[in-house]
């Protein structure tokens, strides 16, 4: 399997220099042991507990298995065993000495209601997504400042509607990034098998597992709408309570991820109701048994899915550099834009996204409200990505820009 070179590598390198313990934490299988082994020299031994002489190992004597003789210890999985967390913090508060602990997990291990330790002042976590489609072209992450800068190619060639929808429909999951339609079928298929029947008995007690496939399936057909809990549990058969828990475990194992809505507004007519995006495309349509025909030409779906894979890009570029938040707005007169990005300085930019490759000054209607009415300090920006080749002007600080720019150097 090729392995890309990851843009959150140079943020693990300059944490092993000034953090004492650093957590990968990411999906299964989206290369966050690939990632450890780019960044970090032979000075370090690699530990994984889904090896099975290991793990008994690590859960009967903490301190016995975080002995060693390098300057890095890598633990792989480490929900598996979260009680090495305070062995963890006993030893870096001995010795303040950076990039002693690397930590992977497949599960967000601090949102164990049995953890205590959070390991506050100590670690900097890395949240590792699916291979964006800049890091398979080799392009840097630069999306989010041209979008402040407001610079942008005037044009990018090659990049249509359905190529895309292609890249939408592949994900971003390393392994089956060369693979062809059926073998992605297949892959994703297995993938959610394991998670659902082996990679949750690590973090919960599953008494339902049809239940949770049920809500796998209809998280996928809601990825990008706001988060209707009835609506869901009517789709699903099963009461509420039973669905937020189910959710809660879902985004434990990084299969989604939430969008809070953009409230800071006196406008009392702003929502206040989270998006719910799925983390891979390709997981989300192999899940639907989406193919390219029954989503090309049925606008929904393939709006949905656009979206994500918008969602996707961002999110990954996004979550690089903290001075940076992604939000949503929506308010109760179905105003609506996609995501609101907003820097330190207290800029936006607002992103609307529309699958076609037509474009029409109809297009920026609500981005033109929310700069008119909401925007009272700092600079807007309002950008519509389209399946287009051009970058075009819509009025001041309005401008249609390729979907190709996400990943263009």
């Amino acid at each position: 399997m090729e392995k890309y070179q990851r843009w959150a590598k140079s943020i693990l390198e300059k944490a092993l220099t000034t953090r004492r313990v650093i957590i990968i934490s990411g999906a299964r299988q989206i290369g966050k042991t690939t990632l450890a082994e780019q960044a970090i020299n032979d000075n370090a031994i690699f530990r994984t507990l889904d090896d099975t002489t290991l793990l008994p190992v690590a859960l009967d004597d903490p301190r016995g298995f975080l002995e060693h003789d390098k300057k890095t210890l890598v633990i792989d999985e480490i929900q598996k065993a979260p009680l090495l967390l305070p062995e963890i913090k006993r030893i870096v508060d001995k010795n303040n000495s950076p990039g002693q602990f690397v930590l992977t997990g497949s599960s967000d291990v601090r949102s164990n209601p049995k953890i205590k330790e959070s390991l506050a002042g100590r670690i900097k976590n890395i949240r590792l997504h699916g291979l964006s489609e800049g890091e398979i072209q080799g392009c840097p992450p630069n999306f989010i400042e041209r979008l402040f800068n407001q610079d942008f190619p005037s044009q990018i060639k090659g990049c249509s509607k359905a190529l895309i929808l292609q890249l939408a429909l592949r994900g971003g999951y390393p392994e089956v990034v060369k693979f062809d339609k059926a073998e992605r079928k297949e892959w994703f298929r297995d993938y959610l098998d394991a998670l659902i029947e082996h990679d949750l008995k690590d973090i919960a007690s599953i008494k339902n597992e049809d239940a949770l496939r049920v809500i796998i399936h209809a998280l996928s057909a809601w990825s990008g709408k706001l988060m209707d809990m009835e609506g869901i549990c009517s789709a699903c058969g099963i009461s509420k309570p039973t669905l937020k828990e189910y959710i809660a475990l879902i985004e434990r194992l990084y299969l989604c991820d939430r969008v809070h809505p953009w409230t800071k507004t006196d406008y009392d007519m702003v929502g206040r109701t989270d998006k719910m995006y799925m983390t891979d495309t390709g997981l989300m349509a192999a899940t639907l048994g989406w193919h390219y025909d029954t989503v090309a030409f049925d606008a929904d779906r393939f709006g949905k899915l656009i979206e994500t894979f918008v969602f996707n890009e961002l999110s990954a570029q996004i979550d690089l550099n903290s001075d940076y938040t992604l939000r949503h707005y929506r308010d109760r007169r179905n105003r609506e834009i996609d995501f609101i990005v907003e820097n330190d300085q207290g800029d936006i930019v607002g992103i609307e996204v529309k699958g076609g490759s037509g474009i029409s000054k109809e297009d920026f209607k609500h981005l033109q409200w929310f700069k008119n009415n909401l925007v009272k300090s700092g600079r807007f920006t309002g950008i519509v990505l389209y399946s287009g080749e051009n970058t075009l002007p819509f009025g001041e600080n309005m401008m249609a820009v390729p979907t190709a720019c996400l990943w263009c150097k």
